[in-house]
C-alpha cells in the first residue's frame, strides 16, 4: 500500500514570517497536530503543536499575564520551525514511512512532489489506523 492511500491530503500551510499568534490561532481552532512552512509553494519547514508549546508562556490568557508573556507571541514561524526535513513522495510505500519513524525522532512526515511543493502529510497516526 502506498503513503499515497494513506496520508492527509488537506494541508495546512504558512508562510515563514507569519506570526506565532497566527499559528497559535490555526492550532487552537483546528485539529492539527503538524503546520507546514512554505516559501514560493516549497516546502522549508515543519512546526508541531510542541515547537509551539515550547515558545509559549504558560500565563498567557491568565489573570498574570505580562507583555513579557506575550512577547514570544510575535516572533515568526521561521524561528521556531524545523528545517531538518525528512518527506517522502506519494509512491512510497507505507513500510518507507514505518522506517523513517523508527530512525527519526520525528511525528509526521509531508509528503512532497519531485519539487517540493507539500501534496499530504503523515503522522504515526496514520500508520496505525492502517494496521
Amino acid at each position: 500500500m502506498s503513503i499515497e492511500d494513506i496520508m492527509t491530503k488537506v494541508v495546512v500551510s504558512v508562510r515563514m514570517d507569519d506570526s506565532i499568534k497566527v499559528i497559535k490561532n490555526i492550532f487552537e481552532n483546528t485539529s492539527f497536530h503538524h503546520l507546514l512552512v512554505v516559501s514560493s509553494g516549497k516546502l522549508v519547514g515543519v512546526i508541531s503543536d510542541r515547537d509551539l508549546l515550547r515558545v509559549l508562556n504558560p500565563n498567557i490568557g491568565t489573570v498574570a499575564e505580562t507583555h513579557r508573556d506575550t512577547a514570544p507571541l510575535n516572533k515568526k514561524a521561521h524561528q521556531i520551525m524545523t528545517r531538518e526535513l525528512v518527506t517522502l513522495p506519494a509512491d512510497a510505500e507505507i513500510s518507507d514511512a514505518i522506517a523513517v519513524f523508527n530512525t527519526q525522532t520525528i511525528s509526521c512526515i509531508p509528503i512532497v512532489d519531485d519539487k517540493l511543493k507539500p501534496v499530504g502529510i503523515v503522522s504515526w497516526r496514520d500508520i496505525l489506523r492502517q494496521l
